[in-house]
């Protein structure tokens, strides 16, 4: 594509808001655009790396033995109370009804669903060990959302979750993930 037919809104001068190297750059480069405190458009520069950054994660999380799902971000409040955590969570979660005046949420995470899919389809210990993970938007209504993407309301997050027979069991997994991590960090240039 030519470089005139690309969207792609740098800047001159760096906007004030932004406090981190990291965040400074992103919005210089054109990569994202600041629409609120914490909320960001990914612009073509921005979402072309998002993506390879998406394709690494899966691939060493395949490498790894988990298993890609993808959930809802709407989550029924009833199973947030079944946990105990839907009160206790506090307000960075953004609760709402839909027309029907069913108490929903905008997950901020996903542990009540795993476990409740997990329950539901589940029914032998020859089905274990199995690591589920999704890469999902969420949204925290952070009091002070800062750091651009790094500290945001809404964010791409890659949550992973393992099931195991035993405490040896999960500390297998563990490291698995823990390698994971590491490769996904080595193939993106970064330090852990």
């Amino acid at each position: 594509m030519r470089l005139s037919r690309y969207l792609l809104p740098t800047l001159k001068e760096t906007p004030s808001e932004a406090q981190i190297s990291s965040h400074r750059l992103m919005l210089r480069a054109g990569m994202i655009r600041q629409e609120a405190a914490g909320i960001y458009a990914w612009l073509p520069l921005g979402l072309q790396v998002l993506r390879r950054v998406e394709r690494i994660v899966r691939e060493e999380m395949h490498r790894a033995g988990a298993v890609e799902l993808l959930m809802p971000t709407l989550q029924l409040a009833d199973l947030w109370r079944e946990s105990g955590r839907y009160d206790a969570y506090g307000p960075e979660m953004l609760r709402i009804r839909d027309r029907h005046q069913r108490e929903l949420l905008y997950g901020p995470t996903n542990e009540e669903m795993v476990t409740g899919i997990f329950r539901a389809h589940v029914h032998s210990y020859r089905d274990l060990p199995l690591n589920l993970y999704q890469l999902q938007w969420k949204f925290r209504d952070e009091l002070r959302p800062r750091f651009g993407v790094l500290r945001g309301r809404e964010f791409l997050m890659k949550d992973a979750y393992s099931f195991d027979l035993d405490e040896a069991g999960a500390r297998r997994s563990y490291q698995r993930m823990f390698v994971a991590y590491l490769r996904m960090f080595s193939r993106m240039g970064l330090t852990a």
